[in-house]
């Protein structure tokens, strides 16, 4: 069983995306799922070590989850934490993110996420230079909202936020309901 699991550590490092129930809760505990072939390692050449040290000391993961304030840096929340929706608490992790530097080359940097938001953000890609640049497009008035979010390092959504992210979730004929109630019984804007 040993030598299974560090095959499948192997096949992870060049790129083979195989799920088990930490990343895609519908699985069994014994269970795994091939999502993505990676690199042929079958051809000779293809099998060498991966660019990056797959595993992590546990000084280098003290430091990533203390320089993010042991949060989510995706959701906020915090080791042990509920979640809003009355889930589990929260379990911690340090994923790797791929950031498009500014110069055109790509970096892998460490980030703190919960099992929650890292399984959402596989593949994800920061493009920093086009962050910077829509940065550099906000008004006054956002720079200021934007950069008091930044000195607080968080952000809490507004009453009218949570209610949108409320209305998203509802089914179709509720959602009718609230819209009659918005604007009218015949008074729907058209589509």
């Amino acid at each position: 069983m040993a030598q299974i699991d560090r095959r499948v550590r192997d096949l992870r490092d060049r790129g083979w995306q195989i799920d088990t129930n930490r990343h895609d809760p519908t699985l069994n505990a014994d269970e795994q799922r091939l999502v993505k072939i990676g690199a042929p390692v079958w051809i000779p050449g293809h099998s060498k070590a991966p660019k990056e040290k797959a595993s992590l000391t546990d000084a280098q993961r003290s430091k990533v989850m203390f320089d993010d304030g042991f949060l989510c840096r995706s959701c906020g929340v915090g080791a042990g934490e509920s979640y809003a929706d009355g889930g589990q608490g929260a379990q911690l992790e340090v994923a790797r993110r791929q950031v498009l530097m500014p110069d055109g080359t790509t970096q892998t940097k460490l980030v703190t996420e919960c099992s929650r938001c890292r399984n959402g953000s596989k593949g994800h890609t920061v493009d920093l230079a086009g962050f910077l640049s829509t940065l550099e497009k906000l008004s006054d008035l956002e720079r200021e909202v934007f950069a008091g979010w930044l000195k607080a390092d968080r952000r809490e959504p507004s009453p009218l936020e949570r209610l949108w992210g409320l209305y998203r979730t509802l089914p179709e004929e509720s959602r009718s309901t609230i819209r009659d109630a918005v604007y009218g019984e015949n008074q729907q804007p058209s589509s």
